[in-house]
């Protein structure tokens, strides 16, 4: 910008200021000021524009990023696996390599959908059971997941505890409950409003395994609850829900596998006849209770899947968004920086030049405006960066 205005570069410098590199263009201050006000701010915001281009080309090229890996990437299949470290607690279910089809009977497309469908999972934790904060609430047992048991099996593991008592399960078994579905079920398993209210509640301890083998029922299964009735057990069968501890949430996590091993591991279970999704050699789901925000930042995902090549050109997407979204951050950070009215930044010479051209102050109020913007900007600038530091 400054070589087309015929103003002369003295030099170019780069340097590193905290955390952000920067340029800095030295040119002949003499020839600058003797151009118009218009011409100079011009120069001023050449490297804010210039920031600007690079934060558009960024967004433009992330936006595009699918289409132009398309020939060497699929991006609608899922979130593929790319490591899971031994800290997190979907190491053993999880391997590098698997793809995750649903959270919730939800189908997720990319790595971003499967972070916001565990952030709204927690957000609606309160709609499951919790025996310990809900005495008597039938209204929040419509509103959670649920699983259809036959009668026979309910029976053999029922056990009528006080709602203050948690741990009533012995050695690996889960305990359930049954939902109150406004339109469904006719069977009696022998409870009244008058129990609820006093505090008891009929417990169902059953091997989960087993139990998540079975049609879902409920209204927290996301697009199971778009087929009509929130109950869709059989009349033989109960539609029972696990009981959680404050802070736990129950997630169940469907995933293919390009090893048929998947098979065979103990912890996972088969998908639900209720599913929307078609069944493979190796699809798989397991059962998830605890933080789910934690557990879904513990691993590493991609939403592209190679077509072919090595195992090592799954990472190079992830690496391109990285570069691409450090990028964006790096020179909006910087176009805002320079923008601010500080001194000894870009902004106290665009000010400077915007009073000059676009107002009719005098020379004197000029420079008036100019100090009292000046340090207003400072102060702000300051303020802001206390609030970051602490």
């Amino acid at each position: 910008m400054e070589s087309s205005e015929g103003v002369q570069i003295e030099y170019v410098a780069i340097f590193v200021a905290v955390l952000f590199p920067g340029a800095l263009v030295a040119f002949n201050d003499e020839l600058l000021q003797a151009l118009p006000h218009l011409t100079s701010l011009r120069i001023y915001s050449a490297g804010i524009w210039h920031n600007a281009v690079c934060c558009a080309a960024c967004g433009l090229t992330l936006f595009l990023l699918p289409l132009l890996l398309f020939p060497f990437y699929s991006s609608d299949h899922g979130p593929m696996v790319l490591d899971v470290p031994p800290t997190s607690p979907l190491f053993g279910y999880l391997a590098p390599g698997d793809v995750i089809r649903s959270v919730d009977n939800v189908p997720i497309i990319n790595a971003q959908e499967w972070l916001r469908l565990n952030t709204l999972t927690y957000d609606n934790q309160f709609k499951t059971i919790n025996i310990s904060q809900h005495i008597g609430d039938l209204g929040v047992l419509n509103n959670t997941k649920g699983y259809c048991v036959p009668s026979l099996v309910t029976e053999a593991g029922k056990m009528t505890e006080l709602l203050e008592s948690q741990h009533v399960c012995p050695g690996e078994r889960t305990a359930f409950v049954k939902l109150s579905c406004s339109d469904n079920i006719t069977l009696d398993d022998g409870q009244n409003k008058t129990e609820l209210s006093n505090g008891r509640w009929n417990i169902y301890c059953l091997n989960a395994k087993d139990v998540v083998k079975r049609d879902k029922c409920g209204d927290g299964w996301g697009l199971a609850t778009s087929k009509g009735s929130s109950c869709l057990c059989s009349q033989d069968e109960f539609c029972l829900a696990p009981v959680q501890e404050p802070g736990m949430v129950w997630v169940e996590i469907t995933y293919s596998s390009p090893s048929h091993e998947c098979l065979h591991e103990e912890n996972r279970f088969p998908v639900s006849k209720t599913s929307d999704l078609k069944e493979t050699n190796c699809n798989a789901t397991f059962i998830f209770v605890g933080d789910v925000i934690s557990m879904a930042h513990s691993i590493h995902l991609t939403s592209y899947q190679p077509r072919w090549g090595p195992k090592i050109v799954a990472y190079f997407p992830n690496f391109l968004e990285r570069i691409l979204i450090w990028t964006f951050h790096v020179s909006l950070a910087l176009a805002l920086l320079n923008g601010l009215p500080v001194y000894c930044l870009d902004g106290e010479s665009i000010l400077e030049e915007t009073l000059s051209h676009f107002t009719s102050l005098s020379p004197r109020k000029r420079k008036k405006v100019l100090r009292l913007c000046l340090l207003g900007g400072l102060l702000v600038s300051l303020f802001g960066l206390l609030r970051l530091l602490l």
